[in-house]
């Protein structure tokens, strides 16, 4: 996985170096400098920046527990963590692109010097965005409903800034002044952005005390939780008892809920694009990623750790005979019913006639027919408890086996439906996949028996594993 991550790392690296060059030939004829586009555009880089740091970046609290262990006073400890975070590497991955657009850009009209004062407003700015992100990231780790205050500023900001006055676009135009403040090494560019950066940090410094105290603390409000019968599955015995708790745990339960908000985010955002732009309209194999993805991630995001929620309570499930059976029947019937979001989130290609009716089909049968059965395989496995309500990055540990599993699951059916496009046709592929899926959806009382009498096989061990996690 390192080497991975190094690879991927490497890969962005090399794609951002090639996006300057490209981005210095493509503005260099324009009315305006290549370097003011570029200028102009702050808002778009900053954004972009603000949402990778959710990957890349961790909050104070996150970190600083271990080391209160030790006898270090809680506000040098901040105050270490603050000023790491403003000088980390991470705030100048983006110089793989201003860099090389600089070298090309700027020299020519400010010299070298005006190129140092071009990246170091760049750098400003990005170690600006940091203690802006740690404070919103903070509050979304209390409530996720925070999310929309960031959201909304950077809406109406666009909006009224851009789009809004398209003739006059004062933030366009704001940002280049202030960016070729730097250039010519204004002091007031370099006064504005370093006293918003200090006052984000000592804003971040007194809210960090706080979140700090209640991570170590574990302090939580309870409040009170509405109860919903859900009587209409009654009449499905055992098998919808289990859809009760695996419909409430997804409402109640911190890990499961984020997953499958974060899924759904995903699936938006793709379907979005694919939908309302001509980005991936010339790219086949971006087509089927996101017609695989779609279907696929929600599933990967929840059933990797298949079994592992359920490692809490393992010794009451083992009470009654065939108990984990008719739980397996009920999560296999639930994660066929939550394929209905994907396959309204795909309205929106349909209706823009860039995806087939039957194209979707084919995704949906072979994620319930292939996808599921894969993943429930991990079932066997698992054997580490996770803590569902504590953050996703901490409620347990994702071993070699599930990391190869998911990775099969979501990259395997991208690469068998891609090969039959390339071979035969888009509508070929459809019905393949759809002809195999129904196949192995219809087997799912046969394939899930064989998981339940494997579970079996293991499950002294499995459950003493997951007692030793817990």
């Amino acid at each position: 996985m390192k080497v991975v991550c190094y690879f991927i790392i490497a890969f962005w690296a090399v794609y951002l170096v090639v996006l300057g060059v490209s981005f210095y030939s493509l503005f260099k004829e324009t009315a305006l400098e290549a370097f003011d586009w570029i200028d102009g555009g702050l808002i778009w880089f900053l954004i972009a920046d603000f949402l990778a740091r959710f990957v890349m970046q961790d909050t104070p609290a996150q970190n600083i527990k271990q080391y209160k262990l030790l006898n270090i006073p809680t506000k040098f400890l901040l105050h270490t963590f603050l000023l790491r975070m403003g000088v980390q590497r991470y705030n100048l991955f983006w110089f793989f692109f201003f860099l090389p657009f600089g070298l090309l850009a700027v020299p020519q009209f400010y010299g070298v010097g005006g190129l140092a004062g071009f990246l170091m407003g760049w750098w400003m700015a990005f170690v600006l965005n940091s203690y802006w992100y740690l404070l919103w990231r903070t509050l979304m780790n209390r409530n996720l409903l925070f999310c929309i205050i960031p959201i909304s500023f950077y809406v109406v900001l666009v909006y009224w800034g851009i789009f809004h006055s398209v003739e006059n676009q004062w933030l366009f135009n704001a940002s280049i002044h202030l960016m070729r403040g730097f250039c010519l090494w204004r002091p007031w560019a370099f006064s504005l952005l370093f006293s918003v950066i200090v006052l984000l940090y000592v804003f971040n410094y007194h809210f960090q005390k706080k979140a700090v105290y209640q991570e170590i603390s574990k302090q939580h409000i309870d409040t009170p939780v509405r109860s919903f019968d859900m009587r209409f599955l009654d009449k499905f015995g055992i098998v919808g008892e289990y859809l009760k708790l695996e419909i409430k745990s997804m409402f109640r339960n911190l890990v499961v809920r984020k997953q499958f908000v974060n899924g759904g985010l995903c699936m938006l955002m793709l379907c979005s694009l694919f939908s309302f732009s001509n980005i991936y309209d010339e790219l086949p194999f971006m087509r089927v990623f996101i017609c695989v993805y779609c279907f696929s991630c929600l599933g990967v995001m929840t059933q990797t750790s298949i079994m592992c929620a359920e490692g809490n309570y393992i010794d009451g499930l083992m009470v009654h005979k065939e108990t984990i059976l008719s739980l397996l029947r009920a999560k296999y019937y639930f994660q066929c019913l939550v394929l209905i979001i994907p396959v309204l989130f795909s309205l929106m290609p349909i209706m823009e006639g860039k995806l087939t009716v039957l194209t979707l089909l084919g995704c949906f049968l072979f994620t319930s027919g292939v996808v599921f059965p894969c993943l429930f395989q991990l079932a066997v496995y698992n054997d580490s408890t996770i803590n569902l309500n504590e953050k996703i990055t901490r409620s347990g540990k994702n071993t070699k086996i599930q990391m190869l599993v998911s990775a099969a699951a979501m990259f395997l059916p991208m690469a068998f439906m891609f090969v039959l496009v390339e071979i035969f046709s888009e509508m070929v592929a459809s019905i393949v996949m759809a002809s195999i899926g129904a196949l192995g959806t219809l087997m799912h009382p046969f394939w899930l028996k064989s998981v339940y009498n494997r579970f079996m096989k293991r499950r002294y061990q499995n459950m003493e594993s997951f007692r030793n996690s817990r």
